[in-house]
């Protein structure tokens, strides 16, 4: 039995609910922000959702700037540009909106706005969090428009090391928002691969939480409901975008992986993330690539749980039962099979594929991983996404 000491977390206010972006100027209003920085990506920038929210503020006389310099795993030039923007338009408060690369920048822009240290000073290690002048740290509302990352609930941000092309998280227990409008009807304009890919991130979360070691029956709980809404909902939401119902539950799902993933991630993140760092790709689509190889990987750890887990969800035949499952999901979401085909004309030198070895064992997920992950291990998961051998 794992020992019974631990430190457990939750969320911030959530405003749940189909139309509740109506009460975004009221959100404001309560976190006591008067002139807000709306930070978002340049894609969503363009759309008639992101639109209709800024009319809700020029409605309410809410004077207010857009930043949406940001990439799909955003880099150190992004903060640097969104910090630019948020101190000469002398902001007192981000709106983060958008999925999980937009709220991870604009929480990172009001966490970094204020002080004087570099952000790499601030990296999930140890206490360094304590580093931070705390009363410099603008509130944050967020407004997710993907069910994915959850990054909405989470107090941390993750961010690309340009130099090094490494991806770093970083914690602060004021990063999480204040208050959060988790409406599903902002979701309902997501394409099938963004459905698919943000909903294989929940999964990912919840997944990697509950096979986590250490003693966290609350987030078990979470993370397996959060499964059980995924295998339920994300089909549906992939196959009709305009399922309030399936967007709502995924919506769900996704906060609760955030949530539950305080406990831990493990391998599937611990390889995504230099994947992402390198080659770009979306971060949901390449953990689930990775994720019946680590399920595999992890078998010895995890069967019984598993087989646990696979009992609540009404799937037959225990940890083989569910990897079954799993695959039969991603391919009724069209996921790649391997990382060549998700990225395409993807090569991979000797020399490349140990560096990406190298760079999951010191990932600060890859310590959640139920069995120890070696670069030996990462390499021969990282030869199977590349062949697609199980």
């Amino acid at each position: 039995m794992s020992k019974l000491t631990a430190k457990w977390n939750y969320p911030t206010t959530v405003r749940f609910g189909a139309g509740r972006i109506a009460e975004l100027p009221n959100a404001l209003a309560a976190t006591g922000i008067k002139r807000p920085l709306l930070v978002t990506d340049p894609g969503l920038a363009k759309l008639p959702v992101a639109a209709a929210t800024l009319r809700l503020l020029d409605d309410a006389k809410v004077p207010y700037g857009v930043f949406s310099d940001v990439k799909p795993n955003p880099v150190e030039s992004n903060l640097a540009a969104g910090i630019e923007a948020f101190r000469k338009g002398k902001h007192d408060g981000v709106i983060a909106f958008g999925g999980g690369s937009a709220l991870d920048l604009g929480k990172l822009i009001a966490f970094q706005a204020g002080q004087s240290r570099p952000v790499w000073d601030f990296e999930d290690i140890g206490d360094w969090w304590t580093r931070a002048d705390s009363t410099k740290i603008a509130p944050i509302v967020a407004v997710p428009t993907t069910a994915g990352t959850g990054s909405e609930v989470g107090r941390a941000g993750v961010i690309t090391h340009e130099a090094s092309h490494t991806k770093k998280v970083i914690f602060h227990p004021k990063m999480l928002p204040a208050i959060v409008i988790a409406d599903p009807e902002l979701t309902v304009g997501m394409p099938p691969f963004i459905t698919a890919g943000t909903g294989m991130d929940a999964l990912a979360h919840c997944l990697e939480a509950y096979c986590a070691p250490g003693y966290h029956p609350m987030a078990d709980g979470i993370a397996l409901e959060g499964m059980r809404l995924v295998f339920e909902n994300l089909p549906k939401a992939y196959a009709n975008g305009k399922d309030i119902t399936a967007r709502a539950n995924m919506m769900s799902a996704a906060a609760m992986g955030a949530t539950a993933f305080q406990k831990g991630l493990g391998a599937i993140h611990s390889l995504s993330h230099p994947i992402g760092a390198l080659y770009d790709s979306h971060h949901g689509m390449t953990n689930a690539v990775f994720m019946p190889y680590v399920l595999a990987f992890n078998r010895p750890a995890i069967e019984e749980r598993i087989a646990r887990a696979a009992a609540y969800l009404g799937i037959k035949g225990g940890f083989d039962g569910f990897a079954k499952a799993v695959l039969k999901l991603r391919r009724e979401l069209k996921v790649p099979h391997t990382l060549p085909g998700l990225i395409k004309g993807l090569e991979m030198d000797r020399k490349r594929k140990a560096l990406i070895a190298d760079m999951a064992v010191v990932d600060p997920t890859a310590g959640g991983n139920p069995v120890k992950l070696t670069k030996k291990a990462a390499a021969a998961l990282l030869d199977q996404a590349l062949t697609g051998e199980m």
